[in-house]
């Protein structure tokens, strides 16, 4: 749990009888005591010597935890502080590196030292924690990726400033969205974030060496390629622009290069067709080994990274050639639209929230219809603050309709995306078998706006969808 590889490489050396493979990291105390006294490295006495310890500590704990006032709790929180000893005792046997030292320990009743020294791990593993945060944070990647940027403006932060290293240290006390590349999410507390973190680092630094524009086209024909609003989905934006830069060094572009053409998607395909099994892992492991060259990249850290994940690419490729899929692996640059959608929806005129309640309680004060449109109209301009608006439930029956009246074609295409956006994201292509679902909808709002799509004109329906299709999920500009 101290290091990177004693944590994930499995790396405590075997010694004696005992067996590694029944060593959990996450349980290592417990499972250090039942292969002891499996193989005879302890007996009954000795194991139960350590479970009174641990008792002991426990007893302390309960009574720090209460402030001295009572020697009981929940049984709910028992368990929670027995797991934060048993965490921090952990920390400490896993330090040591040898699975027969920690066998030591727990023969000879230390294990209160152990425990102190434990939590003195935990509190320096939590400081490194912080300074790596800190580096994150400043060399951020300015892209519109929703649980990337909240992960780290908002998650991290909530768990830094929460974490409890004597009461609650087994507790991993965050909503960690973004997804890494490699993450090993056994890991448990403050030493799953760091390593969390440390994986981040090494993604975002590999990304900042790419151009920030070639970045956000990479993420924009992604989610083309995909169907879905990128900006808000769980991916991993390191592994796209790592697979891009191979593919660019294979297809004869430079390493920096991420923009994939159609003509260079034509010689990967050229490409693999004629290779075997082996011969794509031995192509694509080189093509990493090139982008190491030519960037410089020497930390054997951030050298096994790019390596594992360059074999992670490798099982996709063997995949998608076998099923004629490589499309969906390479991101392909697309050619620009001639002509932009135009809409009336504007991203920056996104009121305040003041000015946002002011205008809610205009509206239901109306009496009229057509008063609470044109309030509506006059007022409100960004997309945010219509969804908003029609969440509110300010409106009612018929209000609805004549709003919905209001709408061009383009404003009703973007309102079908946002209303079916998981069925148009499993590329459903019939939008009007959609309109006679009976599925109960997420809100009263949606219910009518479907009910107005049915029941206008056909030919018009077919010039909304025709929209709906058109419209590339960056264009609908929430902010």
């Amino acid at each position: 749990m101290e290091s990177e590889k004693c944590c994930n490489d499995h790396s405590l050396v075997t010694q004696g009888k005992i067996n590694q493979a029944r060593l959990l990291q996450n349980q290592y105390t417990l499972s250090i005591l039942n292969e002891g006294l499996r193989v005879g490295l302890l007996n009954s006495e000795e194991v139960y010597g350590t479970q009174r310890q641990l008792m002991s500590i426990l007893e302390t704990l309960i009574r720090r935890y209460t402030q001295g006032e009572s020697s009981s709790v929940t049984s709910e929180t028992a368990v929670s502080l027995l797991s934060s000893v048993l965490y921090a005792v952990d920390a400490y046997l896993l330090h040591l590196n040898d699975p027969e030292k920690a066998i030591d320990v727990l023969k000879n009743g230390n294990i209160k030292n152990g425990y102190d020294q434990g939590i003195e791990l935990i509190r320096h593993c939590l400081e490194e924690t912080k300074q790596l945060y800190k580096e994150i944070h400043n060399h951020k990647l300015d892209v519109a990726v929703e649980a990337y940027n909240l992960t780290i403006d908002e998650s991290i932060p909530v768990f830094l400033k929460k974490y409890g290293i004597v009461f609650d240290a087994h507790n991993t006390m965050a909503s960690i969205d973004y997804p890494l590349a490699i993450d090993d999410m056994s890991i448990q507390g403050v030493y799953y974030l760091r390593q969390y973190l440390t994986h981040l680092k090494m993604e975002t630094q590999f990304c900042l060496l790419f151009n920030e524009d070639d970045i956000q086209s990479v993420l924009i024909n992604y989610g083309r390629i995909c169907g879905f609003d990128y900006r808000i989905e769980l991916f991993n934006i390191f592994e796209l622009v790592l697979n891009n830069a191979i593919f660019s060094v294979l297809s004869g572009g430079h390493a920096g290069q991420i923009k994939i053409t159609s003509d260079q998607f034509k010689q990967l395909e050229d490409l693999f067709v004629r290779l075997d099994d082996q011969q794509i892992e031995s192509v694509i492991l080189k093509a990493v080994a090139q982008l190491q060259h030519d960037f410089n990249i020497h930390d054997p850290q951030m050298t096994d990274y790019l390596n594992r994940c360059g074999m992670n690419l490798v099982h996709r490729v063997k995949n998608v050639v076998k099923h004629n899929r490589l499309e969906t692996v390479v991101i392909v640059e697309r050619e620009l639209k001639s002509k932009p959608i135009v809409t009336t929806f504007k991203a920056a005129d996104r009121m305040s929230d003041h000015h946002f309640r002011l205008f809610i309680e205009k509206i239901m004060n109306s009496e009229k219809i057509a008063d609470k449109v044109d309030v509506i109209r006059t007022n409100f301009y960004s997309l945010h603050d219509y969804i908003d608006l029609l969440n509110t439930d300010c409106l009612m029956n018929d209000e609805y309709e004549a709003l919905f009246k209001t709408f061009g074609d383009v404003e009703l295409a973007i309102l079908i995306k946002i209303v079916f956006y998981e069925e148009l994201r499993n590329d459903e292509k019939d939008l009007s078998s959609l309109y006679d679902k009976e599925d109960e909808h997420e809100s009263e709002w949606q219910a009518r706006f479907i009910e107005f799509i049915k029941n206008i004109d056909r030919n018009r329906q077919e010039v909304i969808e025709k929209f709906v299709y058109d419209i590339d999920y960056e264009e609908i500009s929430f902010y």
